[in-house]
């Protein structure tokens, strides 16, 4: 992400999670308290993002987020609490926000028995997920289940499909699925990456959780982004 921020004249913020909050120092996105605007996570995240636009020049339009595994579900509950804040979201290897509301029922989810879920009830916000064919930790059905979600809104049903297959630079097969509107904009975009698991498709090898060999989704997940922005709409 530094280097695609680097080349593309992005500003990147990591937020950390304590162990105090969370042994793994994983988001706590199954827990009902932190899956709602202006409480628990969400608001820390928020306000982190705010704190961010006020201190550096930042286009308030142009806001995206993203992650990975609990930050992918993470991510996922940003966008559907604050569309008015974020443009676009990216999760790779997550759930859908409300795929879970307790601990039991969060590794039900991660197995691919989550609940319905939700998206935003005010804005459809642009999403791009990746998911390892391979992924033993969370079902790659939950990637699919996001993109479910989203297909019930007006805008997004009447949308052109496009698929396409190939093959990155490290050997890894992929599917892309894509809606695009009649100006080629793309607004929702499912990557299938075979012989992947958790990890971030096309991360740097002195990262953890990383497969080098993937395609690119820092990369892609900044094309995507670039396509949207608040003040567009």
């Amino acid at each position: 992400m530094n280097a695609v921020a680097e080349e593309c004249g992005f500003i990147v913020a990591y937020p950390e999670q304590t162990q105090a909050a969370n042994a793994q120092k994983c988001w706590n996105w199954f827990r009902s308290g932190d899956q709602e605007r202006d409480r628990g996570e969400p608001a820390l995240i928020a306000g982190i993002t705010r704190q961010i636009v006020a201190e550096y020049p930042v286009d308030p339009a142009r806001i995206y987020i993203a992650g990975l595994s609990a930050g992918g579900a993470a991510a996922a509950i940003m966008a559907a609490s604050y569309p008015d804040l974020y443009a676009a979201v990216g999760i790779h290897s997550g759930l859908a926000c409300g795929a879970a509301r307790d601990l039991p029922s969060a590794f039900a989810a991660m197995q691919g028995k989550g609940l319905a879920g939700r998206t935003s009830a005010h804005r459809f916000v642009p999403v791009i997920t990746f998911h390892g064919e391979n992924d033993r930790t969370v079902h790659p059905s939950n990637s699919k289940a996001i993109h479910d979600l989203g297909a019930s809104d007006p805008h997004i049903a009447t949308l052109r499909k496009s698929s396409q297959e190939g093959r990155s630079a490290g050997g890894h097969r992929y599917r892309c699925v894509k809606l695009l509107d009649q100006h080629g904009v793309s607004w929702s975009e499912h990557w299938h990456v075979a012989g992947s698991g958790h990890a971030w498709s096309g991360g740097s090898p002195n990262g953890s959780y990383t497969d080098p060999a993937g395609p690119n989704a820092s990369k892609e997940m900044f094309r995507f982004f670039l396509q949207h922005a608040l003040s567009k709409r």
